[in-house]
């Protein structure tokens, strides 16, 4: 995306990878939640997100040793110019789907026109920026823009190629417990709906030994087992009923794994960290719904929890504070006053940073880690009697008619429940009676594709080369379309424009600089309650599962471990 790529023409392997790594075996993961769909590129349905990468291959692959920068994968070569106004491709004569058939430039620009008019919201977005897309032979195939977005390259060779002969267009968008056919190194094995997936290798896979390949894909069958809660899946691991099991409770990794299987070392457990901007998990206020269109209320919310009592009560103090949509990289604001190049990408909008954002000194309130912080209270009530609502007989009400404010939150995970009882708890104490609304995955899943909440838990994962994908998370237009990740609802041109700027950014610095002043706007914008996150990748695993012992930039992954020879 910036710059030159980190690897040579010649490159044989990814950095985070064994090469030599013994093929074969299997590897079982446990998964919470359920599913009724294996199409991961369709609104309609929960579907797993391993059928994407292991089954459905895409014209280029992304390295996890970089920011962005892709290599080839199902293309041999890609061909842009300088302004980057249009891409083309060169399709490897080898590249196969999983029945044999070759990948031509006809699947290419079937899947490019499906996914356009049926797909994610995501690629209806992206792709619609394609002003011509066309082909002069079967392996080549040209996409020209309309507008200038110098990601887009990145974003095409990123396509999931589906195979045209085997892909009914015309019910596509329904939910099917058949996979798409791909050219990935497996495919499915069989299905128990809502329990099981089985992944198998695909026999003779064609893109075995290509270098983005080598050292990934070692186990020839993979295993997904469904769990309708964390508590269920965590026995089951302690069982030995799945391989390794990724932690993000805190109590859990604290005090949880002191079981036999641990203490005589067939459990290993580590921390494991990624050079990755750190997930941004918050409750994120819907400002579709009346009662957040006043940032000051949502303000008030964020007053009223005391992160420093739940993380020392609830969670063992192992916990960090979010405040930063890209914390503890270096796109991050947090902490930095603005440059010059953010100053000027924001003066158009004198009024979208608010000051101390803007000179690096704000941070989510502190409390004094008692629970009780009346100073924190105090604050809130202030915030709360200017937008309209009132403390009386102990109850938070509207001054103008008497309404209780009474918001819900929407969980679909006991863990979620843990907290939203806690936050619960500290909202009494400013009158306020948050009503918890705990559901299934699929129902939490529906709802929250379509809005339908007050407040709901999220997190956005983000990648140090943010893109297009910003559009999708914060941008207005999303705001307006059900299954994308503006949950909140937010309609700003500030963001807008910030976006645009990133996107439109060709050297590093200048990029920078453009997701720092969309970082701010956000942080503006005070549509979430900051949340926390690990600063490392909480890590368990059976030890006949091995893994790289280099880490790479996207910290490790496990389609690049392997079973241990004669386990």
């Amino acid at each position: 995306m910036h710059g030159e790529p980190l690897h040579p023409a010649d490159f044989t392997n990814f950095f985070g990878v064994n090469p030599q790594a013994p093929q074969g075996g299997r590897l079982t993961q446990g998964v919470v939640g359920a599913f009724d769909s294996l199409n991961p590129f369709i609104v309609r349905g929960n579907a797993p997100p391993f059928v994407r990468w292991n089954i459905v291959e895409s014209l280029m692959a992304r390295s996890p040793d970089e920011a962005f920068t892709v290599y080839g994968l199902i293309a041999r070569t890609i061909e842009t110019d300088d302004a980057r106004s249009y891409v083309a491709f060169g399709i490897d004569p080898s590249a196969r789907f999983s029945d044999g058939a070759p990948v031509t430039a006809r699947d290419v620009l079937f899947s490019f026109e499906l996914l356009k008019a049926k797909g994610r919201p995501n690629h209806r977005a992206f792709y619609s920026k394609v002003a011509r897309a066309g082909s002069d032979g079967p392996l080549h195939v040209r996409f020209d823009f309309a507008e200038v977005d110098r990601e887009l390259p990145l974003i095409l060779s990123l396509m999931p190629v589906l195979a045209e002969h085997a892909t009914d267009a015309t019910r596509f968008e329904e939910t099917s417990f058949t996979a798409p056919l791909g050219s990935g190194p497996y495919r499915v094995g069989g299905v128990r709906p809502g329990e099981t997936v089985m992944l198998e290798r695909t026999s003779a896979y064609w893109g075995r030994d290509l270098p983005v390949n080598r050292g990934n894909y070692n186990f020839d069958q993979l295993r997904y087992d469904f769990y309708r809660d964390v508590n269920g899946q965590f026995e089951a691991f302690k069982r030995g009923l799945y391989d390794i099991r990724f932690e993000t409770d805190p109590g859990r990794w604290k005090t949880g794994y002191d079981f036999p299987a641990v203490r005589d070392g067939r459990i290993v457990r580590e921390e494991v960290g990624n050079g990755r901007p750190k997930p941004y998990s918050a409750l994120i206020f819907n400002m579709r719904r009346p009662l957040f269109t006043d940032a000051r209320v949502r303000e008030a919310m964020v007053e009223l929890f005391d992160f420093e009592w739940a993380n020392a009560n609830l969670y063992f103090g192992l916990y960090r504070r979010n405040g930063s949509f890209y914390d503890d990289s270096e796109l991050s604001a947090l902490g930095r006053p603005a440059g010059a190049r953010e100053r000027d990408l924001l003066a158009p909008y004198p009024d979208a940073v608010l000051p101390h954002v803007m000179d690096g000194t704000w941070r989510p309130p502190v409390s004094d880690g008692t629970g009780r912080d009346r100073a924190r209270l105090k604050r809130a009530l202030e915030l709360f009697a200017a937008a309209g609502w009132e403390l009386k007989a102990g109850a938070l009400v509207s001054a103008a008619n008497g309404r209780p404010f009474a918001p819900e939150l929407l969980v679909g995970t006991k863990d979620q429940e843990r907290l939203a009882l806690a936050y619960q708890s500290m909202l009494r104490r400013a009158g306020i009676s948050l009503n918890i609304r705990l559901v299934d995955n699929v129902q939490f899943e529906a709802r929250k594709q379509n809005y339908d909440y007050d407040m709901v838990p999220y997190i956005w994962d983000q990648s140090l080369s943010p893109g297009n994908e910003q559009a999708f998370y914060f941008g207005s237009q999303a705001a307006d379309t059900p299954g994308t990740r503006n949950f909140m609802g937010l309609r700003s041109p500030v963001a807008d424009a910030m976006i645009a700027a990133l996107l439109a950014a060709r050297e590093r610095a200048d990029f920078i600089d453009a997701v720092r002043a969309l970082d701010r706007v956000l942080m503006s914008a005070r549509f979430s309650l900051p949340l926390f996150y690990t600063p490392t990748q909480w890590i368990a695993r059976w030890t006949q599962i091995e893994r790289p012992e280099r880490v790479a930039l996207a910290g490790t992954l496990a389609e690049s471990w392997w079973r241990r020879s004669g386990s």
